[in-house]
């Protein structure tokens, strides 16, 4: 509890003192966030236990200084670099955007406290929630007009818990079952091809993997001409950055 009581000290700050016993300190979902505009709505996709999407996670000014942040580290001045990778010790902005996506779940209209009992009832369960640190990984992707990434499950070297963040360009991710007895890195060519579930990705959306959705769905983004369609429209394709963390599994 002491530990749960510090994280939120570093999330919200100190609370004030206040000599008056007419004024009680606000419920844990009553709390606003200075980092985030309002309280954070979170879509479950009930048909993949453990995704959710924060379309509204990030306004668009904080939008411009997280992509101002990354390309102020340099790594993509050479247009042959498309990916930047760091383990460890994180940069100061993706020790905040961890903060802020701890502060989401926090700020969710879901019941934290039925986490414990229910790994499903929000974005993240509580022994997800408050280890430290929350990630001690980050990808940045930088995806030009057609490139995607092939379906997948990350590494098994990563924790339960991965959360992408998704910049300028608007694109579609589906998400596919594994089979089971299949490998989660390939492909099934024998087989027919498994049923794909549609996520949409606005700019400034967060979407987080936890439980199944982490280890027994692969997730694509194909953004080649017929692949990127919402809701009957193609979409109009432009640059993408994608920024993911995660936490590298303890080594006993």
């Amino acid at each position: 509890m002491d530990d749960q009581e510090t994280v939120l000290k570093q999330v919200f700050g100190e609370s004030s003192d206040s000599d008056s016993n007419d004024c009680e300190q606000p419920q844990q979902h009553e709390i606003r966030s200075e980092n985030l505009g309002q309280i954070p709505s979170w879509l479950h996709f009930k048909v993949i236990n453990g995704l959710y999407l924060c379309r509204d996670f990030l306004s668009p000014q904080d939008q411009s200084s997280l992509l101002s942040a990354v390309q102020n580290e340099g790594w993509f001045t050479d247009a042959s670099h498309n990916q930047a990778m760091r383990f460890g010790d994180l940069p100061t902005w993706a020790i905040k955007l961890s903060n802020s996506i701890r502060e989401a779940v926090l700020l969710s209209d879901n019941d934290l406290a039925s986490c414990d009992g229910d790994k499903e009832a929000c974005p993240l369960a509580s022994d997800l929630l408050w280890r430290e640190p929350l990630f001690d990984q980050l990808i940045v992707n930088v995806y030009q007009p057609g490139e995607g990434i092939c379906a997948h499950v990350d590494l098994m070297r990563f924790d339960d818990g991965i959360a992408i963040v998704s910049l300028e360009s608007s694109c579609v991710m589906h998400f596919t079952r594994v089979r089971e007895g299949s490998s989660t890195g390939k492909r099934e060519t024998e087989d027919p091809p498994a049923e794909k579930v549609p996520v949409y990705l606005t700019p400034g959306s967060l979407v987080v993997m936890s439980g199944e959705a982490r280890y027994h769905w692969k997730h694509e983004i194909t953004r080649k001409p017929g692949f990127q369609i919402w809701q009957g429209e193609e979409l109009n394709q432009k640059r993408r950055t994608s920024i993911t963390l995660r936490k590298l599994c303890r080594v006993d």
